[in-house]
């Protein structure tokens, strides 16, 4: 008897733990940047905004969309939930979007708006915390990242102590997203601010303010955090966006 219990009881434990992981397992998102072609941004807009009912009737998660003001050359970034690949892709979900979503006119008309088209598959923060800085938020500061070598956990934990630093300032802090796969790059950031005027405002915190925050949070000074941030970087894309109104 006792040679049964062992493993039964060894087996809850190992349940246990995984039920532990899968709750607190990182939400899964599908990024993707578009451009339209020429003339057909406001159609693109459009068009993604009639595929709400679909997206519902599916099951699928309405996304989280930002229109290029300036920098990158994407005219549109799209956050799509998924949580995780096990439920995004369940067998029932896939046949109705297939039918719907992904019709052959559907895919016909895509292909017309689109001109080039990227997409990231990467783990984020839980869809509720923003979706919150979202509907709050009208302006974005966008940044795209490819680490060095052997330097992606130096790059991340820069986006931390750059969180400690705004945390500090009592600015909003950047949402960290990192790839899982698709587009080569290795981590990006969201900053979500009601508007441009809020964007600025962390140059209003004096230069004493500036300098405690930048020391509190593992950096020698302000003027030192881009430097430091180009020690762990081979490439790196800065957009400002706004909200689809």
């Amino acid at each position: 008897m006792t040679r049964l219990v062992r493993p039964l009881l060894l087996l809850l434990v190992l349940l246990s733990s995984l039920a532990v992981s899968a709750a607190d397992a990182p939400y899964l998102y599908r990024v993707t940047l578009v451009q339209a072609s020429p003339g057909k941004l406001l159609e693109l807009v459009d068009f993604y905004r009639s595929q709400s009912a679909a997206l519902q009737a599916v099951g699928d998660e309405l996304p989280l969309w930002m229109r290029h003001s300036q920098g990158d050359h994407w005219d549109l970034m799209l956050l799509w939930p998924m949580s995780n690949y096990s439920d995004y892709y369940a067998a029932e979900r896939v046949s109705r979007r297939q039918a719907t979503l992904l019709s052959e006119k559907t895919i016909s008309r895509m292909s017309e708006l689109i001109s080039w088209q990227e997409d990231l598959f990467c783990f984020g923060p839980p869809l509720g915390e923003l979706r919150k800085a979202f509907a709050a938020g009208g302006y974005f500061h966008v940044e795209m990242f490819q680490a060095l070598p052997g330097q992606f956990r130096e790059l991340y934990r820069e986006r931390e102590m750059e969180n400690a630093y705004s945390r500090a300032l009592g600015q909003p802090q950047n949402f960290i997203f990192t790839r899982d796969q698709g587009a080569a790059w290795d981590l990006f950031t969201i900053g979500v601010f009601r508007d441009l005027k809020h964007y600025a405002s962390s140059s209003d915190a004096s230069p004493e303010a500036q300098q405690a925050a930048a020391k509190a949070a593992g950096f020698e000074s302000p003027a030192q955090i881009g430097s430091y941030l180009r020690r762990f970087i081979r490439s790196h894309h800065d957009t400002l966006a706004v909200a689809v109104k």
